[in-house]
């Protein structure tokens, strides 16, 4: 099972955007040395505890400081960028590390009313596959007879087509990706309880492109990794802790365990942490061996993508190395 790695860049307390950003990077390079396939960025606004809000720029830099890795976004939200711009982007990633690059793209804003106003798009969900076809158009020629924007060439992205993945949270993302014949990355991470359903509907509405002959899914998955279940658990507490801030609309940086320790969480906030981490592969390395065989299982994933957050970098360095040591020890 090929393993990858989807990374926020997280902002922790005590820390700064540089930092993350350049701990990022270190990972980048260190998950290259241990093995995994492809590194991905994702696009996030207006979040003061994720400084991963320019995937291009970011993946520049990872691919530039690595040498073998693929590196991508995942991704750039299509709502927010025109796609001339996000072509001419990645055009120019893929001229400058050539067979490395992978635009992931997505559909939804990433973000709340105030940052999609502030992002200027005035895009609505119907403008999505069209935009989509544009966005491959401008990278292989192929544009739709009378199409007003076919004179246009997008340089360096004629000819510079990077992979091409499509991402969802939904069913909807699930079969425009089966109907383009594209390889669809699944947010198991934070929608779990659409993940088998979405996967169902891209295999079944999958048609042959010549980007593949056959269906390909990756799924994300968040996994904390430690020596002991109780020690990754206190590692997760902190993303879980974020995660609620963000979803009662008080983002910020990414607390401290002991912070996320001392918190008094009423009933319903206990509920949702218990849950979300129910979703997620925490503990141990016999424990997170056995949740992802589940998941695998369950869902016939050609590929899993992790995405790991945690305060400390260390210990985010350390929970990939004992993942990539499952892929090698016995069973």
């Amino acid at each position: 099972m090929p393993l990858s790695v989807l990374d926020l860049s997280p902002v922790p307390a005590g820390g700064s955007s540089r930092q993350a950003l350049a701990d990022t990077v270190t990972l980048a390079q260190e998950v290259e040395r241990l093995g995994f396939q492809r590194f991905w960025v994702a696009e996030h606004h207006a979040n003061p505890g994720v400084a991963s809000s320019a995937p291009a720029v970011l993946i520049a830099a990872i691919a530039a400081a690595t040498g073998r890795i693929r590196v991508g976004s995942g991704g750039v939200m299509l709502s927010n960028h025109a796609p001339l711009v996000v072509a001419e982007q990645f055009g120019t990633l893929e001229a400058l590390f050539p067979g490395r690059v992978d635009l992931g793209v997505g559909r939804a804003p990433g973000a709340d009313a105030a940052t999609e106003s502030a992002l200027r798009r005035g895009f609505t969900a119907e403008d999505f596959a069209q935009e989509l076809l544009a966005l491959r158009s401008f990278f292989d020629g192929d544009w739709v007879k009378g199409h007003p924007w076919a004179r246009l060439t997008a340089q360096p992205a004629l000819g510079n087509g990077p992979a091409l993945w499509l991402l969802g949270s939904s069913t909807y993302s699930a079969q425009v990706a089966g109907m383009f014949g594209l390889p669809f990355a699944f947010a198991h991470h934070f929608a779990p309880a659409a993940t088998l359903t979405a996967l169902e509907l891209y295999r079944s509405s999958f048609a042959a492109s010549e980007v593949l002959d056959t269906p390909y899914a990756m799924v994300c998955v968040s996994v904390v990794l430690a020596d002991t279940d109780e020690r990754a658990r206190a590692l997760a507490m902190p993303g879980a802790l974020s995660a609620l801030r963000q979803r009662r609309g008080r983002p910020g940086v990414l607390p401290t365990p002991q912070e996320a320790g001392a918190y008094r969480y009423v009933p319903q906030e206990q509920a949702y942490v218990a849950d979300r981490l129910d979703q997620q592969a925490v503990g141990g390395p016999e424990k997170v061996r056995h949740r992802l065989d589940e998941l695998i299982a369950a869902t016939s994933a050609d590929e899993l993508m992790v995405t790991t957050t945690v305060h400390d970098p260390q210990d985010r360095l350390r929970s990939f190395a004992l993942l990539a040591d499952l892929q090698t020890a016995p069973v």
